[in-house]
C-alpha cells in the first residue's frame, strides 16, 4: 500500500494542437509535491497523464498502489493547466471517482478547482488544496497518515464540505514561501523519462526538459489569472537554479530546457548572477524562457546569452498603445523594436505573444498590430483571442456576456467567449495568415533547436497562398463583424509593476 499516489489530469492526446506540437514535459509542480512528501517520509507514486492514458492508466494505477491519499495535484507551471481546460477538468472528474471508488481520501490542487471549489466538492473530491499548496499536501498527509494531532480545520489553505452547515469551508490562506531553495529538486525519477525523451527526439531531433526559477509576477495585466500566487513574486538562488541546471544536463542528458516560469529575468542583478553560476559549474544548456519586453535591457540580455538563453517569448500584445493601456499592460510600443534589436544582437531568438480580440479593439488596431510584426520580424509568434478566466478584472467586466460555454475544450479552441470585435471565424483566419507570414521570412534560418511543427512555406510558393489567406482575412473583417461589439474605456497605465 502507497501512503500518497500524486497525479494531474493533463493528457496531451486530448489536445490536438498540442499533439502537433508535440513538446510533452514532465508535470513540476506536481513532481515538487512529491519530492516534499518522499523527504518527509511518505511513500509515495505517480501516475503521469501527460503521455498516459489517464482514462485507462489511472484506474489501473490506483489498483497497483492501493493508496490511502490519492492527490490529483496540478501542475500550475504548466500553461496548459491554467487555461482550465474542460477536456481536462472531465478527467480530472473521472480520476476523482475511481479514486473514491477505491476507498483513497481525494485532494485536489489547481487553478480550475481554486476557481470552482464547490462543483470539484459535489464531484466527490474530500479536500481542494487552496493556494501554494506543498506544505499544505503534506501537513495533511501528517494529518491524516501521521496521526499528527492537527484537525484539517487547524491547516491552513483547504477547503472542504462542512457536514454539520452543509457548506464549504475554508481555512486562512497559508502565506506563500519566501525562501524556496528549501524545497528539495522535482522527483524526476518518477516520471518515464525514457518516453518523454523519445517523444522529443522523434519530433525535434533533441531532448529538452522543463524548471522553474521563480514563482509568480509582480504585473498585473488585468486579464491574467493568479489563482495560485497572486501578485507576489519569488525567486530561487541564481546558485541552486544553476545546480539544477547542471543536474539536467548531466544526470538526465537535457539537450535543451523551458524555464516555465511566469516571468524570466525581473531581477537584473540575479541575471548576472545566474550567468556567473552557470559558468563556474559549466551548467550552461540551451534554454527558452518568457519575459516582457521592458527587461530586456543590454546588459541583461548579454547575461542571458551567458547563462545560455536562445529564445525569449515576450508578451507583446499589440500593436497599439491604446489597447496595450486598456489592458493595463505596462508596456510601450518602442520598447518592442529595442527588445528585438538587443536579443538579435546577442544572436537569441525574439518571439512574441499576441492577443487578439480585447473588448475596444477594432481594425485599425489590428492594422497596427500586423505592422509591428513586420517591421520588427520576429523569430516566431504565438496567437490567441482575449480569454475571460476567473478572478481577473477583465473576466469580470464581460461575465455578463458568457453563456455555456466559459472554457476551451482544448488550446486551439480560439473561440470567443464575449462580444469582440469580430466572430471566432475571423479570430481563426487571422492566426492561420499571420503564421504563415512569419513562417515566410524565417524559412531558411538555421536553429538546431527549432520547434515549429508546421513547415514554412517556401518563398515564392508561398505568395500567391499568402495573398489568399489575406483576401479571406478581409472579407472575414467585413462578414464578421459584431453589430454591438464590446467596448470599455482605455485606461492610463503607469510603467510600474503594479500596472
Amino acid at each position: 500500500m502507497t501512503d500518497v499516489l500524486l497525479t494531474h489530469s493533463y493528457h496531451l492526446y486530448y489536445d490536438p494542437k498540442q499533439v502537433r506540437k508535440m513538446q510533452p514535459y514532465p508535470p513540476l509542480g506536481t513532481l515538487y509535491a512529491a519530492a516534499l512528501l518522499r523527504e518527509r517520509g511518505f511513500s509515495v507514486a505517480l501516475f503521469d497523464s501527460m503521455l498516459e492514458d489517464p482514462e485507462r492508466g489511472f484506474p489501473e494505477a490506483v489498483k497497483q498502489h492501493h493508496p490511502r491519499v490519492v492527490a490529483i495535484y496540478e501542475d500550475s507551471f504548466n500553461f496548459l493547466s491554467k487555461m482550465c481546460l474542460t477536456r481536462m477538468r472531465q478527467v480530472a472528474y473521472g480520476m476523482i471517482e475511481a479514486a473514491k471508488s477505491s476507498g483513497a481520501t481525494v485532494l485536489v490542487h489547481g487553478s480550475d478547482s481554486s476557481d470552482h471549489v464547490e462543483e470539484y466538492l459535489r464531484q466527490g473530491a474530500d479536500v481542494v488544496l487552496l493556494g501554494e499548496a506543498e506544505w499544505t499536501l503534506l501537513e495533511f498527509a501528517e494529518s491524516l497518515l501521521h496521526d499528527s494531532g492537527r484537525e484539517p480545520r487547524e491547516i491552513l489553505g483547504l477547503a472542504f464540505a462542512d457536514r454539520r452547515s452543509d457548506r464549504v469551508h475554508r481555512t486562512a490562506r497559508r502565506p506563500l514561501m519566501t525562501d524556496l531553495d528549501v524545497l528539495p529538486f522535482p522527483a524526476r525519477d518518477l516520471v518515464q523519462m525514457e518516453r518523454y525523451r523519445e517523444a522529443w527526439k522523434t519530433a525535434h531531433g533533441f531532448f529538452s526538459l522543463n524548471a522553474v526559477a521563480s514563482r509568480g509576477c509582480p504585473y498585473r495585466c488585468n486579464w491574467c489569472a493568479k489563482p495560485i500566487y497572486g501578485d507576489s513574486f519569488h525567486l530561487r538562488s541564481a546558485e541552486r537554479v544553476a545546480e539544477e541546471m547542471r543536474v539536467l544536463k548531466e544526470k538526465w542528458d537535457a539537450e535543451h530546457l523551458w524555464f516555465a516560469d511566469d516571468i524570466f529575468g525581473l531581477k537584473a542583478r540575479w541575471v548576472q548572477e545566474l550567468a556567473e553560476w552557470v559558468e563556474q559549474r559549466q551548467a550552461a544548456v540551451p534554454f527558452k524562457m518568457q519575459s516582457r519586453v521592458d527587461l530586456m535591457k543590454q546588459e541583461t540580455v548579454r547575461a542571458l546569452r551567458r547563462s545560455g538563453c536562445a529564445e525569449v517569448w515576450m508578451g507583446v500584445e499589440s500593436g497599439s498603445q491604446e489597447i496595450l493601456d486598456a489592458m493595463e499592460k505596462g508596456t510601450r510600443l518602442g520598447q518592442v523594436a529595442r527588445a528585438r534589436d538587443n536579443l538579435r544582437r546577442s544572436d537569441i531568438r525574439a518571439c512574441y505573444f499576441l492577443q487578439f480580440g480585447y473588448p475596444g479593439e477594432t481594425w485599425a488596431d489590428i492594422q497596427k498590430t500586423i505592422q509591428l510584426l513586420r517591421e520588427t520580424q520576429p523569430d516566431d509568434i504565438g496567437v490567441s483571442v482575449s480569454y475571460p478566466l476567473p478572478g481577473t478584472r477583465f473576466y469580470e467586466r464581460v461575465r455578463a456576456q458568457l453563456g455555456a460555454k466559459t472554457n476551451w475544450d482544448d488550446s486551439g479552441d480560439l473561440a470567443m467567449m464575449f462580444k469582440g470585435g469580430y466572430t471566432s471565424e475571423f479570430y481563426r483566419a487571422l492566426h492561420d495568415v499571420l503564421h504563415a507570414e512569419v513562417d515566410v521570412w524565417t524559412a531558411g534560418k538555421a536553429w538546431p533547436y527549432s520547434m515549429q511543427a508546421r513547415k514554412a512555406p517556401k518563398r515564392n510558393s508561398g505568395a500567391d497562398e499568402l495573398r489568399r489567406m489575406w483576401a479571406r482575412v478581409e472579407q472575414l473583417e467585413k462578414s464578421c463583424r459584431n453589430s454591438e461589439p464590446t467596448l470599455l474605456p482605455v485606461v492610463a497605465c503607469s510603467l510600474a509593476p503594479s500596472c
